[in-house]
């Protein structure tokens, strides 16, 4: 998935720095989700594969003015969860296949408020 951090186009003006908030996220494996909830676990997300295989659509952001910022080289040395894995010998996303989607929705931006983008409806 190609993924791209832009410049904001508003300003600090625009923002409510006022309005503060905090979210506490915890992660757990099943048996501690069981403990918590008292309930089995949500069912595995579907691969990509299997995504792609079920005719769900992709999407695609496309905004032609935007322009990608210059990566942190400090980002920039960070290894994927699957480069640490073949460093070591181990598949640790053995589910992560590359996939070809057959639906790619476009997205696009500077649509006004009430502008429909084009599709099929």
């Amino acid at each position: 998935m190609p993924q791209e951090i832009v410049e904001d186009p508003y300003g600090l003006q625009d923002w409510d720095a006022s309005a503060l908030s905090r979210c506490f996220v915890h992660l757990c494996n099943s048996l501690t989700w069981r403990q918590i909830t008292g309930t089995n676990p949500p069912h595995p997300p579907l691969t990509a594969k299997e995504y792609t295989k079920a005719g769900l659509p992709w999407f695609e952001y496309f905004d032609a003015e935007a322009r990608a910022l210059k990566g942190s080289s400090v980002l920039a040395g960070l290894k994927s969860v699957a480069e640490m894995g073949q460093n070591k010998g181990a598949v640790p996303l053995p589910e992560n296949e590359t996939v070809t989607p057959e639906r790619v929705i476009q997205l696009r931006a500077h649509l006004k408020p009430s502008q429909v983008r084009e599709g099929a409806f």
